[in-house]
């Protein structure tokens, strides 16, 4: 009886053994890169039909290194899969290893490491913005009302021309005075009121003298 309970018990932990083996297996795990809403994620999915506790940890690769841990869930597989995702902006051909732990057993990591595609999730990584010609500013116009006053041209800059007026300028004055204190008959007239004086002043004299002579007769 001993021996057959020994032999029972050996049976049932060896069953337990096998049952945890085959429940969680690295072979059903899978990791794919994607984009959503333009930023990078890694997405895992577990189709472990027994509903094993996994958690699922991602590191960033560098020349086989880890170079930072990106995150770590905790996830329950179906039959039909349950997917779980880890926000990363990732770059075009970019290397990580995800690994995975049932409890306190090493399931391991996904082979082989997973690698992202060659063109990001935003077209801005890969093709440049196209430049456009800066907009050029039309100089600002001058309302109506404020425009400026017109430089006058060469004919409106010259003075008018004097209108005739009959009020002698300060010059054609002088010059009619001249003329008339040189070009008149001034001396002819005065000659001829000098003699007619003299004549007049003969004739008053004679006239006198005949008068007188008449009363003394």
């Amino acid at each position: 009886m001993q021996i057959l309970g020994v032999a029972a018990a050996s049976t049932a932990l060896a069953v337990s053994a096998a049952g945890s083996a085959l429940a969680c297996s690295i072979s059903e795990f899978s990791a794919a890169a994607a984009c959503q809403d333009g930023k990078g994620v890694i997405t895992v999915k577990d189709v472990d039909a027994s509903g094993t506790k996994a958690t699922v940890t991602v590191y960033l690769e560098n020349n086989g290194s880890d170079v930072k841990q990106i995150g770590s869930q905790d996830v329950t597989g179906s039959r039909e899969g349950v997917t779980i995702t880890f926000a990363e902006d990732w770059a075009p051909k970019a290397e990580y290893r995800i690994h995975v732990t049932a409890g306190k057993r090493e399931v391991g990591d996904i082979t082989p490491n997973l690698t992202t595609p060659a063109e990001g999730c935003s077209t801005g990584e890969t093709t440049a913005p196209a430049t456009t010609a800066p907009a050029t500013t039309s100089p600002a116009t001058t309302p109506a009302s404020e425009s400026p006053t017109p430089t006058p041209s060469a004919s409106d800059s010259t003075a008018p021309a004097a209108t005739s007026s009959n009020a002698p300028s300060p010059a054609a004055g002088d010059s009619n005075l001249a003329e008339t204190g040189a070009n008149s008959n001034t001396g002819l007239i005065a000659g001829v009121a000098g003699a007619l004086v003299v004549v007049g002043g003969g004739a008053v004299f004679f006239g006198m003298r005949r008068r007188g002579a008449n009363s003394g007769r």
